[in-house]
Order: structure tokens, then C-alpha cells, then sequence
């Protein structure tokens, strides 16, 4: 039998409150919420020669996506967004979610294999 990851129990626990007649969203927002008061540490360091770092951030355009933290890469901005289930993406690897935003800026330079990260267009 597979092992039951939390992905698998909170989408087995939506199922059986929608069956139930218990708005599904409430088991997705109670997970949401147990993660927002870990909020992700500033960092600064270089990964395989590149400078990645990261810091809590206030106003701005993209809080309602990042949750208010922005990531840089060799000083361009990387944008990051955090997903309902407190995991995090980038635009550079947007189908991979990490576990927190140095691992998105990680997996970005290892997608990157060198090039140079283009800044990502405000609307």
C-alpha cells in the first residue's frame, strides 16, 4: 500500500467533508493557515557561484503571491509565489513546489545550468 502523504490525506479529507455537506475549503484554509506563522528566515549565500538571497518584504505589487518575501538571484528579482499548502514555486520552476524560498531559489539556479536570470515583467 502507498505510504499516505499529507497531500493525499487533505484531499481525502476535502472528499469526505464535500460528501458530507462540510465546505471543502475550510480543511485547505486550516492548512494554509498552520503554515503562515512559520514564516521563511531572510538568507544570503552562493550557490554553485551564484549569489541567491532572500528577505521578508512589505508593500510592493506581488505580496498577494509571494506572501510578502522576495527572492534575488545575483540581484535579480526571481518571482516566487507560495502555494495553499504552504510549499513555494518560481517562474523558473513553476511545476517543482519547495519547501521553502532558498529551495526555490536553489532549484532555479539549477535550472538556470548558468544563464542569466531575466527580470520578470511587473504588470
Amino acid at each position: 500500500m502507498p505510504e499516505l502523504s499529507r497531500r493525499r490525506a487533505l484531499t481525502a479529507a476535502a472528499a469526505l467533508a464535500t460528501a458530507a455537506g462540510v465546505p471543502a475549503v475550510t480543511a485547505l484554509t486550516a492548512s494554509a493557515a498552520e503554515h503562515d506563522h512559520h514564516a521563511p528566515m531572510s538568507f544570503d549565500e552562493v550557490y554553485k557561484g551564484r549569489r541567491i538571497a532572500g528577505r521578508p518584504v512589505s508593500g510592493g505589487g506581488h505580496e498577494h503571491h509571494s506572501g510578502g518575501y522576495a527572492v534575488f538571484v545575483d540581484g535579480v528579482e526571481l518571482h516566487v509565489m507560495r502555494n495553499a499548502d504552504g510549499s513555494w514555486i518560481s517562474v523558473v520552476s513553476h511545476y517543482d513546489p519547495v519547501p521553502t524560498p532558498r529551495a526555490a531559489a536553489r532549484a532555479a539556479v539549477d535550472e538556470l545550468q548558468g544563464a542569466a536570470l531575466l527580470p520578470f515583467p511587473a504588470n
